[in-house]
């Protein structure tokens, strides 16, 4: 009777069992080097379980800044960069770092401050008209200072400002080398000035007294590009499955996928694989 127990218990088992064998992981992942963007927006989340259940291959991302992403790549540490820094990716490719740019998507950054607003910019739409009141009044602005493409972007807007930063900062500016999310927690303690793409604000919680001062600038659009690591430079690269996940994510599925990322009804980024210069 105990054996027939046993055995009666096994097939039971087998049978509950089934289902999540058939859904065991295949052991294939890639590892993708990113922007902090598309992980603190929320995107990954949204994008690699649809991704791996078509595919059987797990995504693994290591989330920086664009340079720092850029680096990872050069040195071979991930097979995949998906970045948002265009004149930076194509000199990756051009280094024979990478194999292809392809774009990929976009959205736009938006001037965050504070709802009492020191610099008297609010509601405006020209960013650099905003950037010289914030260095007049010294109001306070947190700078990521982490050569992220967020990084970037705020250096050269400062630049078409016609502001050197690096001879008129002082206390009001202050760079802390972090990511996004640290830069937002940040001005939201401080009643700070800050750059954000819109979608990682978008999915921002800690708002304190923030709120979007300056939006719509066209010198505020952000792309975001995709490149294979060249196995030719490192040979360890996976080839095959990095380029399946940047083909899916250029594909209609893949775009589609993306469109349908929203919060609260609002898209946060933009397929835009097939726009031509993109």
């Amino acid at each position: 009777m105990l054996n027939r127990r046993i055995v009666l218990g096994l097939a039971v088992a087998v049978l509950l069992a089934g289902p999540a064998l058939a859904q065991a992981p295949s052991g294939r992942f890639i590892t993708v080097s990113s922007t902090t963007s598309t992980t603190d927006s929320g995107l990954f989340t949204h994008l690699l379980p649809i991704f791996q259940a078509k595919t059987g291959i797990e995504v693994r991302v290591v989330s920086q800044g664009t340079g720092q992403a850029l680096d990872t790549g050069r040195r071979g540490d991930a097979d995949v960069v998906f970045v948002h820094a265009r004149a930076q990716e194509l000199k990756f490719v051009e280094d024979g770092f990478g194999v292809e740019r392809k774009p990929v998507m976009y959205n736009d950054f938006v001037l965050i401050g504070p709802k009492a607003d020191p610099a008297g910019i609010k509601g405006g739409k020209d960013i650099v008209a905003a950037l010289k009141n914030v260095q007049a009044k010294g109001a306070l602005f947190i700078s990521r200072g982490d050569k992220s493409g967020t990084h970037s972007a705020e250096l050269n807007l400062w630049k078409t400002a016609e502001i050197d930063i690096e001879k008129v900062k002082g206390p009001w500016y202050r760079e802390i080398g972090q990511g996004m999310g640290a830069a937002l927690n940040m001005a939201s303690a401080q009643n700070g000035y800050v750059l954000s793409d819109r979608a990682t604000w978008l999915n921002f919680r800690n708002r304190g007294d923030l709120d979007i001062v300056v939006e719509g600038d066209r010198r505020l659009f952000n792309q975001y590009g995709v490149m294979l690591v060249n196995p030719a430079k490192h040979p360890h690269v996976k080839k095959a499955d990095g380029q399946a996940f940047i083909d899916w994510l250029v594909s209609p599925q893949g775009q589609k996928a993306i469109s349908d990322y929203k919060i609260g009804g609002q898209s946060l980024f933009f397929p835009n694989a097939t726009q031509p210069g993109a």
